[in-house]
């Protein structure tokens, strides 16, 4: 009995991407799947070469540097019935278009979110032992300081705040559960049961900020969250308290963040900021009290084939009659990153 065609695909992204997400095991997975061409990536969608395999697609597999789909763009590939990201986000991918036409969605997002989880949770332990001053200060003084200077260092019963049960926020809080931590929540749509059920306490933003003494970022970029660490709320951390950002810089005010940081009243680890990166001139880059790195903490080398391995596992899902599981639906988009 002869096999059934296998389906179209085609690859839309920065083709600098492509063998990172689709190493050659991964790639050969892949290819039992589908029919695709990895030496074609479509970087513009209005390229004459790009016409035949646009009209010809039923699947999309699509990266960083992607084009917006639109309903022009759609209006191109009258086959396709489905579009895999192998990245995070799609809210500024997609256009309306694309979900009116019922084209099935998923994103590699969680994937992303597993390593961005990893790194909140090493500067969370890290900042609770002190670690980022206590080696500027060795760096700086090339001796040990004296045991009174260790009367508030150490991880047991540390209070931290994590703001947000996003993908990365629900990850951090599983790893965090074999540690001595005092974990609290905020996060408007999660109730005092889920709360718990994910080893926290809910609380409100403004109790959370003033009981904790580190905060760990992991809200989405939407406009109810913009600014949402203002001045007003930075000044209700306790003195020595840390931020964590791994969210985005817009998050927070900029100014009011700067003037806490410089005033050495708050330390914080920063993967992400307002500009990014930091203006060349900024003070931040100099404190001993600030933890800077180049926004690092989502999937980097070798950790980019977890999601084009994803983006696989979602057509074996499909060959087996399973639901995907990481669908992305429209009604998501207005809480998601």
């Amino acid at each position: 009995m002869p096999t059934a065609p296998l389906p179209t695909a085609l690859f839309a992204m920065d083709p600098v991407h492509l063998p990172e997400l689709f190493p050659p095991p991964v790639l050969a997975r892949l290819r039992e799947l589908v029919r695709i061409d990895p030496g074609h990536v479509v970087q513009d969608f209005a390229d004459p070469a790009a016409v035949a395999s646009l009209a010809e697609a039923e699947i999309l597999i699509t990266g960083w540097g992607c084009p917006h789909i639109d309903a022009d763009v759609l209006a191109a590939m009258p086959r396709l019935r489905r579009v895999l990201h192998a990245a995070g986000s799609v809210r500024s991918l997609l256009g309306d278009a694309v979900w009116e036409r019922g084209i099935a969605v998923s994103s590699a997002v969680y994937a992303n979110a597993l390593p961005v989880a990893e790194y909140a949770l090493a500067a969370i332990l890290l900042a609770g032992k002190d670690a980022f001053a206590l080696r500027e200060r060795f760096r700086a003084e090339g001796a040990y300081p004296p045991p009174r200077d260790y009367a508030d260092v150490g991880n047991l019963g540390r209070r931290l705040g994590v703001i947000g049960a996003s993908r990365v926020g629900r990850r951090l809080l599983e790893l965090l559960r074999p540690f001595d931590l005092q974990v609290s929540l905020y996060d408007p749509y999660v109730d005092e049961e889920e709360a718990a059920a994910l080893g926290a306490v809910p609380l409100p933003l403004d109790e959370l900020l003033r009981g904790s003494d580190i905060v760990s970022l992991h809200a989405p970029d939407i406009p109810e969250t913009y600014r949402m660490l203002d001045r007003r709320r930075l000044a209700l951390i306790r003195d020595g308290g840390v931020l964590i950002n791994t969210s985005r810089g817009a998050l927070v005010d900029p100014d009011a963040l700067t003037d806490e940081l410089v005033s050495r009243r708050l330390g914080a680890v920063l993967d992400v900021t307002e500009p990014e990166p930091l203006s060349a001139g900024s003070p931040l880059y100099g404190l001993p009290n600030v933890f800077l790195t180049p926004h690092i903490a989502g999937s980097l080398g070798n950790e980019l084939r977890r999601l084009g391995s994803t983006v696989v596992e979602e057509l074996e899902r499909e060959n087996a009659g399973l639901p995907p599981e990481h669908e992305v639906r429209r009604a998501d988009l207005a809480r998601a990153a």
